[in-house]
Parts: C-alpha cells; structure tokens; sequence
C-alpha cells in the first residue's frame, strides 16, 4: 500500500510538472506573436506615417506651384493694366491736345475773318462758324462723354453730310469709338476717313489710330502694316514719327 501511494504521489508530481511547462511554453508562444504583431504594428504605423508625410509634401509642392502661377498671371494682369492704362492716357492727352488745338485755331481764324471782312460780310462769315450740334458734339468728348459724343458725333454726321465739319465730325467720331475701346468700329471710322479724305490733315493720324486699335485687338502684323503705309504716304508728318517709334517697340 505504501508503495502503490508513492507511486500515485510520484505520477501526480510529474503530472503537474508537465503541466506547468506546457503551460510556460504557451505563455513565451503568445508573449512571441505578441511581439511579432507589435512590430508590424509599428511598421505599419511607420509606413503610413511616410505616406502621409510624402502626400503632404507633395500636396505643399503642389501648392507652391499653384501659388507661383498666380503670382505670375497677377504680374502679367498688372502689366497689362498698367500698359492699358498707359494707352488709354496716352490717348485721352492726345484728345485733350488735339481739341484745345482745335479751340484755339477756330477762335483764331474766326477772329482774323471779323476783323479782314466788312460789316456787309459778317452774315456769310457766321455761315462759316460750326454749328451748335457740332460745338455740343466737341463739348462732350472734352468732358470724356464718350458715350453721348459718339450719338451726337454719329446723329451730326447723318444729318450733315455736306458740311465741312461732318468730315472732322467723323473723325472724331472715331476716336470716341477707340476711346470705349470699341476698336472694330473705330478701325472702320478711320479707314475709311483716310480713304475719303487723303488730303485732310487728320488723315495720318487716322491711319495711326486704325494702328493702334489694331494693336490692342493683338492683330500686330496688321498694325506694323498700316503704320508702314502711314510712313510711306505721310512721311514728313507728326504720326509717321511717332509711326516710326512705335515700329522699333514692335
């Protein structure tokens, strides 16, 4: 009996023993996929962390790129704005100077015509002076109305075609056209203003603005050729000059 009790005690022993060691070895199998996952885990992160980090990079280079094009089309709208703002003054002083020159000599030749012809004369010599609608027409372009200059210039021209001031009338009209920037018109105004009046002493600045609505139209080859025909057929005058000038900035 003594025996067989060692016995059970000895198989009881070793039983528990195995058991124990099973039991460490599951333990250090589960504490080993624990680890393992944990580094996969952390590869895991690391990678997405990367690609997260390159998609924002590439995001902030795709910004700066964005932003460097703004930067240049802002730079080219303010160059062209102020080139614009350039012709347009250019030519509002052109208007200006050619309408004081046009006062002045009409007060001139008015003044030198009352005071050479008798007082028998003086009602022949007011048929002479422009008319108030031509005056009114004048008036609004100085002031820079060029809408309503356009529709009295326009309505002068229809009602006085014979006049000698419907031909200034439609040169004028013209440049209010170009003034609003209505450049086909004004192009049509001018051209046919020197193809009916070569002679008139606006014909080479007329040829000049078709010019310059041509240019501002980007039709440049079509503008370096009306200002070559300008300096071929008015060589000596002020617009070809000036033809010249804006030829070597073509």
């Amino acid at each position: 009996m003594k025996r067989l009790a060692l016995s059970a005690a000895l198989l009881l022993t070793l039983s528990a023993c195995a058991t124990t060691s099973d039991i460490e070895a599951t333990r250090n199998q589960i504490d080993q996929v624990n680890r393992q996952a944990s580094a996969r885990l952390s590869e895991v992160e690391s990678k997405l962390s990367n690609e997260k980090l390159l998609e924002m990079v590439n995001q902030v280079d795709s910004l700066k790129a964005e932003v460097a094009k703004l930067r240049g089309e802002v730079e080219v709208a303010n160059y062209n704005l102020q080139t614009t703002q350039k012709r347009q003054n250019d030519l509002y002083n052109d208007l200006d100077g050619r309408l004081s020159h046009l006062e002045s000599a009409g007060k001139e030749a008015a003044a030198q015509q009352t005071a050479s012809q008798p007082a028998s004369t003086s009602a022949a010599a007011a048929d002479t002076q422009t008319s108030p609608d031509y005056d009114k027409a004048l008036n609004l372009l100085r002031a820079r109305d060029f809408p309503k200059a356009t529709a009295a210039l326009s309505l002068y021209v229809q009602q006085n075609p014979n006049t000698p001031q419907a031909v200034d009338a439609l040169y004028w009209l013209g440049v209010a056209h170009t003034a609003q920037r209505q450049y086909d018109a004004a192009i049509e105004i001018h051209r046919r203003f020197a193809e009916q009046f070569p002679d008139n002493p606006k014909a080479p600045d007329a040829l000049r603005n078709v010019a310059n609505c041509q240019r501002d139209l980007g039709q440049a080859d079509s503008a370096k050729t009306t200002l070559k025909r300008l300096i071929k057929l008015y060589p000596a005058s002020s617009a070809a000059q000036k033809a010249r000038e804006q030829l070597t900035k073509m």
